[in-house]
């Protein structure tokens, strides 16, 4: 940014996850953490996709409504995996994460990632759902025993991510690779643009 260049707008991502935050900041936008709140198992839909929509929309509202937030651009994400019809979000505890593994391998889920941008200084929001096949490969019993032992697949939605250790897992995926880490920058630039803000004024 030049001296005669405007100052971009303030970012905030209203999550915690840190595979989000490093793909904006690869993107080159900065944006500051606010974490909502949101109490994810309280809120349902009819469908997966429209389950990790109304979520993401959950968590940005939850932020954008605090007074600290005034005047910025606010982000919700939310990912959850759908197999079998089913939204399947971080696993509760390692005997889940094992379950989820086993019913997972050899086969294909959808990762859906609501996103939500809400412009502070306007009142207008937009949201939409990104949706990735992942084919998962065939882990052993003894691999999936020592991936779940890593802790790793308590954090992440469907018990698994493209940028950790279960990534030799994974054997391919048809659509967008960030938004199965977290977020879909093509959709991101969309929503922004639909609410007249252009993505490279978001650079830092």
């Amino acid at each position: 940014m030049t001296a005669d260049q405007p100052k971009p707008r303030r970012l905030v991502l209203a999550s915690q996850s840190p595979a989000r935050l490093g793909l904006l900041r690869q993107a080159g936008l900065a944006p500051e953490v606010i974490v909502s709140g949101v109490d994810e198992d309280a809120i349902t839909a009819p469908t997966p996709a429209e389950l990790a929509r109304v979520l993401a929309e959950a968590k940005a509202i939850a932020v954008a409504g605090r007074d600290e937030t005034a005047g910025a651009l606010v982000i919700g994400c939310d990912s959850v995996l759908e197999l079998d019809g089913e939204a399947l979000g971080k696993p509760a505890d390692a005997e889940e994460a094992t379950a989820r593994w086993k019913a997972m391998r050899g086969r294909a889920g959808v990762l859906q990632t609501g996103h939500c941008v809400i412009d502070t200084a306007t009142g207008r929001r937009t949201s939409a759902t990104a949706s990735t096949t992942v084919r998962f490969g065939e882990p052993s019993d003894a691999e999936i025993a020592a991936y779940v032992a890593s802790g790793e697949p308590l954090y992440v939605a469907g018990a698994f991510t493209l940028d950790g250790r279960s990534a030799p897992f994974v054997e391919g995926i048809e659509g967008d690779h960030g938004n199965v880490i977290g977020i879909s920058l093509p959709l991101l630039r969309k929503l922004l643009a639909e609410l007249g803000v252009g993505i490279t004024e978001l650079w830092a």
